[in-house]
């Protein structure tokens, strides 16, 4: 199998008879830096077993060759089909003594029922995994260059990832061409003499501080009656048990973790065998699991609160695994574990003992109150719990604003008895100026919905898409603090009319997904030249043909030489384009002093500001933008401040302090040391005071960081990280042994300490491994 933690967990359960071994993943892939694929031939995928896998595969190869049955046991999705499949070609197992099983929970019982029930590779899931690895290559590969020479050196496209970069840079487009329009929203407070007061909504909005002005003086000479009552029994039923999207979607609302976090604490779960496999789109749950379930909930809450659910997958070409993602024993409320582990699986549980509970039945209210003189009524709801149903254990969240905050329950209110007929005492009537909303930005949860919405991705991808345009810098979490913006009041109260003005801050968004200018300028060209890669319809038609392959209907490589024949020629045609402008560039005005012409661009390093050209006599000069900026909405004026940096303030300990802003930010400078400048300080308006501060700050901090040397030994250490002490010798990190005290370590102990290989980091090893077998190569090759 290709988990260590799984290997470890199905060991326990098999006993001596078996040896349960991990392939760490993939043992072979395509080359890292070939395009790796025969066109020629098939599209034949092209591929090599990478050095840091292969004294893994020499074990793997050295014990099947004593095993009497080899089981290959990988996850049941097509990456783990292929996985199996790779492991038997290169490890060159025979039929006859090789079994193929497949579980989808890490118990006992599920790995016993694998094993006495085994089958063949699944050619047609190998297929399927080739194919999405081929075409992506070739995406990948061939349209990444076209980015190098025409936008900046270091970009890449993907089929997916490309698209999903599209949204938000979409979204983004549709904030920023939005108006907000101003509007009022009128509440009252209203008696009827005998019970305490209730709130009613006027049931349409007004659209100016003049009408909302009139509908008040009307108001305050009205009589308000109740013109109609209506009671209605009302249910809602529990969500369906999580697939691997609303998994994700839910543990950003309620626990404010990202889709990455997720997975990594899922995976961990079902390696332990405390939760069934988590790259799944099914929401059904096997007869084995309802009837643990119907079991609990009647022994628990008792049998009112059961009700059987049979959920089907209404996802596009939904496929993976067969079940949801549930407990896999029931019984088990809690789990040991990281906190963050105890609170997934603690929502994962209960979401799918809520799935199987009844409904829960309130009884809703509405009355219909008229005000006289006007056409416009008011509106009081009110709901009552007559049975709480499922909402004793669970209600899922919902994307609001805010989706990190979303509520946990729903807000329930009730009214006084009230009978049509019924005239009722107006306390105070309020309009409360209010404004329309812009479209809400992406968070990884909500994009991820969108993505499955379109029919982009299956479980296995979403977390690798959402990860892949972060890293590669296309798409940032952002953080906007808001602004501060008045609103008007207009109270009517005791018969006088009062007007107030109140402040808000809107617009606060945090952890949300914004396109960066490297991503915006990039989709608009991909948009723009290779419109089919970056169409939403054919990215979903492509995973409904790798669905076909898998169930054996299609023949992979016929699709991607289809694909190829219209695709190869576009990006020979893109390549020899003699565009005017490079892509990206937006001419800003003319220097005063100079009257060179100011322009802002992607630079090889990212987006920056450019004064003067090639043509002219002067050298042209270039500045970065400092954060915050866009090349999209940076003004002429805010572009000449850049160039006053570098700049010096003055000096301190006798050595000039220089402001500057590098690759990595804005920057102070003092005595050959970099001293990175906070978000919240402009380095155009940072004081000598302020760079001072930061200089002492960073000496303070680096002095707590070291609490070791030795003269002896001036390329050790010991130093105080942020997971604790460590020892760093000539740039390695090497771990501290548990029981041992930092500061009282000796030379000789620190020595001892980095001579022994399992303090070394996994990373560090695997290098150093490296290192050593590519020597031995060379050495062979001289040979």
């Amino acid at each position: 199998m290709e988990s260590p933690a799984k290997a470890k967990t199905i060991q326990k359960f098999l006993g001596s008879d078996y040896k349960v071994m991990s392939s760490f993943g993939h043992i072979r892939d395509l080359h890292k830096k070939d395009f790796s694929i025969d066109v020629e031939n098939g599209f034949k995928p092209l591929y090599e077993i990478p050095e840091d896998k292969e004294d893994q595969v020499k074990k793997l190869k050295d014990e099947a060759g004593k095993a009497q049955v080899v089981w290959l046991a990988s996850d049941e999705d097509r990456e783990g089909e292929a996985i199996a499949w790779h492991l038997f070609e290169v490890l060159g197992l025979e039929p006859k003594n090789t079994r193929r099983i497949v579980f989808h929970e890490i118990t006992e019982p599920a790995i016993l029922e694998a094993i006495q029930h085994p089958r063949n590779i699944d050619l047609n899931l190998v297929d399927a995994q080739q194919a999405r690895r081929v075409l992506d290559r070739i995406v990948g590969f061939e349209l990444s260059p076209v980015l190098w020479r025409k936008i900046m050196p270091g970009l890449s496209a993907g089929r997916v990832q490309s698209v999903a970069v599209r949204l938000v840079a979409e979204r983004e487009k549709e904030i920023k061409a939005f108006t907000s329009e101003p509007y009022y929203r009128v509440t009252a407070q209203f008696t009827n003499g005998e019970s305490s007061e209730f709130a009613a909504e006027l049931n349409k909005h007004l659209p100016d501080h003049d009408a909302a002005m009139a509908f008040l003086e009307d108001c305050n000479h009205a009589t308000y009656k109740v013109d109609d009552v209506t009671v209605k029994p009302l249910k809602r039923s529990p969500a369906p048990p999580f697939t691997t999207s609303t998994l994700q979607q839910e543990a950003a609302r309620k626990l404010g973790l990202s889709v990455k976090q997720t997975m990594r604490l899922a995976q961990r779960l079902y390696e332990e065998g405390l939760i069934t496999y988590m790259r799944t789109d099914s929401v059904n749950l096997s007869n084995l699991a309802l009837g643990t379930i119907s079991k609990e909930i009647k022994e628990n809450m008792g049998e009112r609160y059961l009700k059987v659910r049979l959920y089907r997958t209404t996802s596009k070409g939904a496929q993976e695994a067969h079940e949801a993602i549930r407990p896999t024993y029931i019984s088990n409320h809690t789990i040991n574990g990281t906190p963050q582990e105890k609170k997934l699986y603690d929502l994962i549980w209960k979401r799918t003992i809520a799935s199987q509970m009844a409904d829960a039945e309130l009884e809703k209210t509405t009355a219909v109150i008229s005000v006289s003189g006007r056409k416009e009524t008011f509106v009081a709801e009110g709901e009552v719990v007559k049975f709480d149903g499922f909402l004793k254990l669970y209600f899922e969240s919902v994307d609001d604003n805010n989706a990190q905050n979303a509520p946990n329950a729903p807000e329930l209110h009730t009214l006084p008895a009230l009978s049509s007929g019924d005239v009722l005492n107006a306390i105070s009537v309020n309009a409360f100026q209010r404004f329309t909303q812009q479209p809400n930005r992406y968070t990884e949860a909500s994009l991820v919905r969108r993505l499955e919405e379109l029919g982009i991705g299956r479980p296995s991808t979403y977390a690798p898409i959402i990860s892949t345009i972060q890293d590669r810098k296309y798409v940032e979490k952002g953080e906007d603090k808001g602004q501060k913006r008045e609103y008007e009041i207009i109270t009517l109260k005791d018969g006088k009319i009062t007007t107030g003005k109140k402040s808000e801050v809107y617009g606060v968004e945090k952890g949300k997904l914004i396109p960066t200018d490297v991503g915006m300028v990039v989709n608009e060209f991909l948009v723009k030249y290779f419109p089919t890669i970056m169409d939403y319809n054919f990215t979903a038609k492509v995973e409904n043909e790798f669905d076909a392959v898998a169930k054996g209907n299609v023949v992979w490589n016929k699709e991607i030489a289809d694909f190829y024949e219209g695709f190869h020629p576009s990006i020979s045609k893109v390549s020899s384009l003699r565009l005017e402008h490079k892509v990206g560039e937006r001419t800003l005005g003319n220097d005063p002093k100079t009257g060179l012409p100011v322009m802002v661009k992607i630079g090889r390093y990212g987006p920056l500001v450019q004064m003067g050209t090639a043509d002219n006599d002067v050298k042209p000069r270039f500045a970065s933008l400092q954060r915050g900026q866009s090349i999209e909405t940076l003004t002429l004026e805010e572009a000449l401040k850049l160039f006053d940096l570098p700049r010096d303030l003055g000096e301190f300990e006798g050595t000039v302090v220089t402001i500057g802003v590098g690759h990595y930010g804005p920057y102070v400078k003092h005595n050959g040391k970099y001293v990175s400048i906070p978000k919240e300080m402009s380095p155009t308006a940072i004081t000598l005071d302020e760079a001072i501060d930061l200089i002492k700050a960073q000496r303070e901090n680096e002095a707590k960081k070291v609490l070791k040397t030795f003269d002896e030994e001036p390329d050790l250490m010991v130093l105080n990280g942020r997971y604790g002490p460590y020892i760093v010798y000539k740039k390695q990190n090497v771990k501290i042994p548990k029981g041992k005290d930092a500061e009282s370590l000796t030379l000789e102990d620190c020595r001892a300490i980095v001579a022994d290989e399992s303090n070394h980091s996994k990373g560090t090893a695997r290098k150093r491994a490296a290192r050593t077998r590519s020597t031995a190569k060379k050495t062979e090759k001289k040979d």
